[in-house]
């Protein structure tokens, strides 16, 4: 039964008495996670590892959108369109090869995405073969790698969703060895799209992973730039370093997309200059005459892979995500069935299977955050719960330098550069 008060408001004010429950009936995301540390930073905000509250446990990585500012001064703006989008594809979407989203908070006007959390990620990994192993990652571990990232892409596309933001700060992996593509920020549907996508996002896909129909001045593309993206991904994981590594040009002032010449060469110069036979709507192209100006090259790409993948099938999967005609160049569909997998040694759905333990990468470690944030205060106490993790490195203990680290890594795979930015030396990019 009502109490007076709530009777009288009920009776002018129906909605204040509704959003007064729902307030008291709200629980924080401090109350319902404990947070252990803080992961990366980035143009959307921050991101934390975290602990349920519940019986088990279980790991998460936070996402916490950061408000809008206008010069000094936080002004909520609104739900910016990163998060709608990252929200609205994340909820419905079930696979075992995408980062999967538990929940999402709003607090305080801001905006919490709570996901399953992975220790680790491509470029973690990448990194730990080229400094600290000083050896290139196994054909077995490459092969699994690989398979489980399109197996994950094709979904993508099967549900009309294209990524546009492949890269291996983007790719995780989860202690069982499990691949998990994450970061949907830039994601799209392509199935009757509301306006084109062009519309929307005149610069998509970080410059070094970007198919040459974007860098040509495309003004509609498919999911073809989601293949060549998943080749350059393959190539580095091979190689341990980028293999189209070029300069990007940025936007003048007045947000026109520049000619990006130093991409362009670095592709040229291992695939070889396009022309129509290869690329019959390369002539059409808005940046065809400036790309006819640039040096010619032939392809060298067998010669690159003869070092690199030592594969006469792997060099012809990576041939063929490399097609210039995105008309013909392969997709995730058919890459998943390539004579590449069908070989020994298969790929397994464990890609640490035949790593030993000695030899996988060590856990992410966490650091205290040094920004106004929701991190509680450090605390002087030593091996409390999961304040100690892997390497033995004690919470708030920082290694390097909070959101020096452009993986959104243990969490959903953000985009810590902004797509479109040129991408940090590998140095910066250390995950520890």
């Amino acid at each position: 039964m009502l109490d007076e008060w709530s009777t009288n408001i009920l009776h002018h004010d129906p909605m204040k008495l509704y959003r007064a429950k729902r307030d008291a009936s709200h629980r924080s995301v401090t109350s319902k996670y404990n947070i252990l540390g803080f992961i990366s930073s980035g143009t959307y905000g921050r991101v934390y590892k975290a602990q349920s509250y519940g019986e088990e446990g279980t790991i998460h990585a936070i996402k916490k959108f950061k408000p809008d500012k206008e010069g000094d001064v936080v002004a909520y703006t609104g739900i910016s369109q990163s998060a709608v989008r990252e929200i609205a594809l994340n909820r419905e979407i079930n696979h075992e090869n995408i980062v999967a989203l538990k929940e999402v908070i709003l607090e305080d006007k801001s905006i919490y995405m709570v996901f399953e959390y992975a220790e680790h990620d491509f470029l973690q990994v990448i990194h730990h073969h080229s400094q600290t192993l000083r050896a290139p990652i196994s054909h077995a571990v490459l092969k699994s790698l690989v398979y489980q990232l399109i197996n994950g892409l094709l979904y993508l596309h099967s549900c009309h969703i294209l990524h546009r933001d492949l890269k291996p700060a983007n790719i995780l992996i989860t202690s069982k060895g499990v691949i998990k593509i994450g970061d949907l920020g830039l994601a799209r549907l392509v199935y009757e799209p509301l306006q084109p996508l062009f519309a929307g996002d005149k610069v998509v896909v970080t410059i070094w992973y970007r198919a040459p129909e974007l860098l040509m001045g495309a003004k509609h593309y498919t999911k073809a730039i989601d293949c060549w993206a998943v080749g350059c991904v393959m190539a580095e994981l091979a190689s341990l370093r980028p293999i189209f590594k070029g300069e990007e040009a940025k936007l003048d002032s007045k947000k026109n997309v520049p000619f990006q010449r130093d991409q362009l060469l670095k592709i040229f110069e291992v695939l070889g200059t396009p022309d129509e036979k290869d690329w019959p709507g390369v002539v059409d192209m808005p940046e065809y005459q400036s790309m006819k100006r640039l040096d010619h090259f032939a392809n060298r790409l067998s010669d690159w892979c003869h070092s690199r993948i030592r594969a006469t099938q792997g060099y012809d999967l990576l041939r063929q995500l490399f097609i210039y005609d995105p008309e013909r160049r392969l997709t995730a569909k058919d890459a998943l069935q390539h004579k590449w997998f069908q070989e020994e040694p298969k790929p397994t759905w464990n890609a640490f299977q035949s790593v030993p333990q000695h030899q996988i990468p060590p856990h992410r470690r966490i650091t205290q955050d040094e920004a106004p944030s929701m991190m509680p205060a450090p605390q002087n106490t030593s091996h409390q719960g999961h304040g100690h993790i892997a390497g033995g490195v004690p919470f708030g203990q920082s290694h390097s330098k909070p959101g020096s680290s452009n993986s959104f890594a243990s969490q959903s795979g953000g985009a810590a550069y902004a797509s479109g930015g040129a991408p940090p030396s590998r140095k910066k990019a250390r995950l520890g």
